[in-house]
């Protein structure tokens, strides 16, 4: 009775057509800013409450709301695309009494799959029967365990010769199986066929969803998991809506500076209330006017919070998204695959990351071995491990194993025809082509090695570069067109990292970790040389309630921490512990489906679009194509990112609060009646237009310094990983800055026009023309603030700083002379000729914004980054400031160390031989896997030289 239909989809996308507008609006409402100004939009609604109307607020949020709306859609639909791709692969089943090709999610349980060479699976699915003797199959496990090497799995002998479609239309019982569960190595079932006892089912049985057929021409099974069921997806986890560590910083804030804004509301009106009962004699309810002028001042004063920094947020991280999109040194040529922004929310969180988890097979290894140098003899053959070194460091890494070898010594050649190490030589040459369990493969043409691991791999086709030749393989013999001797001695240099495995055991563990913790004493969670490296079945126990804290610790402790054969939820949770336990920003790299989990899990996740297919780079928030990549886009798209987005934030702040502060310094003037000092519409515009820009260009354009001084010191990422740009103590700097330049901007000009009239004609005065006045004052004094803050000058800087003044200017003469020929704003009716002509003005103009910033100029301290920007533009080399400590002394060596080795000329900063490999040295073995059928039997199952049964 369980025949499910597939419903495959990988569900990477956050959001459904039916879910879309609940979750984006409590994804929007969770932000402090737009639930505040939602409750200033309906406090306005209440009639004769607000003093600037009733739609000055609630439109502005409309169109930010819309915006990200667009912005969250565009996004989503791009990953919808991607998991509708995989939705709509197609495989072959057996229906009706004919093989139908059908698209994956059509796939339901009990149906009969036929799946050939290279495919992947579409679901967990028992053998039935294969092309190779006994059932037998290779399956590729990357995606879910990490594992390249491949697997061999086994039908049963009673369903082995079912290999007709006679004989499939026939096949009739009942296949009885576990529950759906996330143990990717267990399973227990039973098949009763029709007409025979029944048989009991194992994991060797079984092929899962997400693997890869390989070294097998087909393979038939019936289906008993699928879709969310599978194994995989049992191990993956719901796609998170993912929010950065500053954005959540800015949220807290946006509260604190919401109290404030409360605390000058309560003082305003409690400032009403004394002044109407010492000047009037009427009587007044006092609890009614007090709670009215308390909602009055709340929207007086609700600028204080910008309304305007969500949007610019969302075009300045969008824009920023754009440019790690364009950047062509993280562009694959080969694949043709540049990097990908999937998600803008979290460009920042890159210039923050502090623990990086990286899947090893495909990501951090490409997955490469090659065969490059051997002793035969006494005599060694190959580059030498210096020459080795220098290439590896300074050159691409292949893409392809299968095209060369990389073993060119012409010694080695001339010695196999005259050399008294002649036999010798062609003995061993032989023995590499021999000694191994590859299976030939021929398309068109063209010979192809089926290999169960990359070593077996490479010495086959080291062998073939050599003259000696693998072309087939029967169950008694192997043949190569070269003579048949015996072999010495062979010597490795591959990509793939050697590794020493620890296993400890179900009580053992406990014993070890408590050891470990001990002796590492007063070093507990500091780091220490160490490395640590655990196995997935102890990592099972490690995980546990009772053990976890004293793993976390021992792994904190440790340089490096080494997880080997982990399942996909062992990863994420691997992450979630340090993400729950651990303040700072995680970010984990994977190119498999087996790493989604912690890809989803992690601050940030970043998919590697290689040779494991999509899953990975489909459930990322950024893609890149090769792992060397991974270095520009976190020390300097990173870093850029945060600094520019640290810097609009700021500045957002800094710029609302000089404004609309001053609107309480007024308060005191006009008895806290809520008059407004400035023109209503002014009010409005001054962060939509006049002051528009300049955030724009502090988080589009500005950088720090140049990415090659970025990528070639490192110690420049510490700035942005420890939040020194953007942190409590800044934030309130800033707006305590922002505090004394509104009482320099309001009670300077005021004190100056309080005991002389402006105007030779002895004409007066009033509120509008002091607030025009002070406008102009704020309006410079804060354009001037953007170009201070500025480190990199362009053509969008210079509009940005003089553009919004000289528009200010404009508008200002313009506004003022409309009226009556456009029906608003009577009262700025020849204000602009009044403030023009007062001298008092322009000699405010100078002193004014000057007071401001001379405190900003003179009061600053040269940090390492000013200090190398200094250099930058003098154009003088910045390494002896970057080699310094903050406290002038100059670095270890290993720091000097490490920055000649990050030194590069500038044509090659930032591509993929940035990033220098450690190279292991070793021998190489293939590893038997102690599955159903050993490998013996599988070599002497083989004979390539017949041609192999086809449905």
């Amino acid at each position: 009775g369980y025949n499910k239909a597939n419903q495959y989809s990988c569900r990477i996308n956050a959001y459904g057509i039916l879910t879309f507008l609940p979750r984006f609006l409590y994804e929007q409402i969770r932000r402090a800013a737009n639930a505040f100004f939602l409750f200033i939009a309906l406090m306005q609604q209440i009639p004769d409450v607000s003093p600037t109307g009733r739609y000055t607020t609630l439109v502005p949020l409309i169109f930010i709301l819309t915006v990200a709306g667009i912005k969250e859609i565009i996004e989503d639909y791009q990953r919808h695309k991607a998991d509708n791709t995989v939705n709509k692969k197609k495989t072959t089943v057996l229906r009706s009494g004919a093989w139908q090709t059908i698209i994956w999610k059509q796939v339901a349980v009990g149906d009969i799959v036929k799946v050939t060479n290279g495919q992947h699976l579409p679901a967990d699915m028992v053998i039935v029967s294969s092309s190779e003797p006994q059932a037998m199959c290779y399956t590729e496990t990357s995606n879910l365990d990490g594992e390249t090497n491949l697997k061999i799995r086994q039908g049963l002998s009673v369903t082995a010769a079912f290999q007709t479609l006679e004989d499939l239309v026939a096949l009739s019982g009942c296949l009885e199986c576990e529950e759906p569960n996330r143990h990717l190595y267990d399973f227990t079932g039973t098949l009763r066929l029709e007409n025979q006892n029944p048989v009991p089912l194992g994991p060797d049985q079984v092929l899962l969803r997400g693997a890869q057929l390989r070294n097998t021409q087909w393979v038939v099974g019936i289906v008993v998991y699928t879709g969310h069921d599978s194994k995989l997806m049992q191990n993956s986890t719901k796609a998170p809506l993912k929010r950065s560590n500053v954005e959540r910083v800015t949220n807290m804030q946006i509260l604190v500076l919401f109290g404030i804004l409360l605390v000058m509301a309560l003082i305003s009106s409690v400032g009403a209330a004394i002044w109407n009962d010492k000047h009037t004699e009427d009587a007044w309810d006092i609890s009614t006017n007090f709670a009215y002028n308390l909602l009055t001042f709340i929207i007086l004063y609700n600028n204080l919070i910008p309304i305007s920094l969500l949007v610019t947020l969302e075009v300045v991280k969008f824009t920023q998204a754009l440019f790690i999109n364009w950047d062509m040194e993280m562009y694959y040529s080969e694949t043709d695959t540049p990097a990908m922004a999937r998600t803008s929310n979290l460009n920042e969180e890159l210039g923050q990351v502090k623990y990086l988890f990286s899947d090893k097979t495909g990501t951090l290894t490409c997955n490469i071995m090659n065969f490059k140098k051997c002793t035969i003899a006494g005599i060694t053959y190959g580059l030498t491990p210096a020459i080795n070194l220098y290439f590896l460091s300074h050159s691409n890494l292949p893409s392809n194993s299968n095209n060369s070898t990389e073993f060119d010594d012409p010694t080695l050649k001339q010695n196999i025809e005259n050399h008294p190490t002649s036999p010798q030589i062609c003995e061993f040459l032989t023995m590499m082509a021999v000694c191994h369990t590859v299976v030939p493969e021929r398309e068109e043409d063209q010979l192809i090695y089926q290999a169960s691991s990359p070593d077996e791999g490479a010495l086959v086709k080291g062998a073939k570069g050599l003259g000696f030749v693998f072309t087939a393989r029967t169950p008694h013999s192997v043949i190569i067109e070269a003579v048949s001797v015996i072999s010495r001695q062979s010597y490795f240099e591959n990509v793939r990292k050697t590794q020493t495995l620890l296993i400890v055991s179900l009580q053992a563990t406990r014993a070890t970790l408590t050891a470990h913790c001990s002796s590492l004493g007063d070093s507990l969670r500091k780091e220490n040389e160490l490395a640590l490296v655990i196995d997935g079945q102890t990592l099972k126990y490690a995980l546990s309630f009772e053990l976890r804290q004293a793993f976390l610790d021992l792994a904190l402790s440790c340089k490096a921490v080494i997880c080997c054969r982990v399942s996909p939820l062992q990863k994420s949770e691997i992450v979630d512990m340090v993400k729950k336990h651990v303040k700072a920003i995680t970010l984990a790299i994977g190119d498999g489906a087996n790493d989604v989990g912690m890809i989803q899990t992690a601050h940030v996740g970043v998919g590697i679009s290689g040779n494991e297919g999509m899953q990975a780079t489909n459930s990322s928030d950024y893609s890149i194509a090769q792992f060397c990549y991974l270095e520009k886009l976190l020390l300097v798209h990173g870093a850029w990112s945060y600094n520019r987005v640290t810097k609009c934030i700021l500045y957002c702040f800094y710029k609302n609060v000089v404004l609309y502060i001053i609107e309480l310094w007024f308060a005191f003037v006009n008895g806290f009646s809520g008059q407004i000092l400035f023109e209503r519409w002014c009010i409005g515009l001054y962060n939509v237009i006049f002051t528009a820009l300049p955030p724009f260009t502090l988080g589009i354009f500005d950088r720090p310094c140049s990415q090659q001084n970025m990528l070639r010191f490192p110690q420049l990422y510490r700035i942005t990983q420890n939040a020194e740009g953007f942190n409590t103590k800044v934030f309130w700097g800033t707006c305590i800055n922002a505090l004394i330049h509104s009482v320099i901007l309001f009670w300077f000009p005021l004190k100056m026009l309080e005991h002389d009239s402006p105007f030779s004609d002895g004409q007066g005065n009033d509120y509008l023309f002091v607030g025009n006045m002070v406008y102009t004052y704020v309006v410079v004094t804060v354009c001037l603030k953007a170009g201070m803050e500025t480190t990199a000058w362009t053509r969008f800087s210079h509009l940005a700083v003089w553009g919004s003044m000289a528009l200010w200017m404009v508008f200002f003469a313009v506004y003022s002379a409309i009226w009556p020929t456009v029906p608003i704003a009577p009262d700025m009716l020849g204000q602009a000729g009044k403030v023009m002509q007062c001298w008092y003005f322009w000699l405010g103009l100078v002193l004014v914004p000057t007071a401001c910033l001379v405190k900003d100029f003179a009061w600053t301290t040269k940090s390492l980054l000013e200090e190398v920007q200094e250099l930058e533009a003098r154009a003088v080399d910045p390494g002896a400031a970057v080699l310094r400590d903050a406290s002038g002394r100059s670095l270890n060596e290993r720091a000097h160390l490490l920055t000649r080795v990050f030194k590069k000329t500038s044509s090659s900063v930032g591509r993929s031989n940035s990033v220098q490999q450690t190279v292991s040295h070793g021998y190489a073995f293939s590893q038997e896997e102690h599955g159903v059928v050993s490998q013996s039997q599988v070599v002497r199952s083989y004979d390539t030289t017949r041609e192999r049964p086809s449905l």
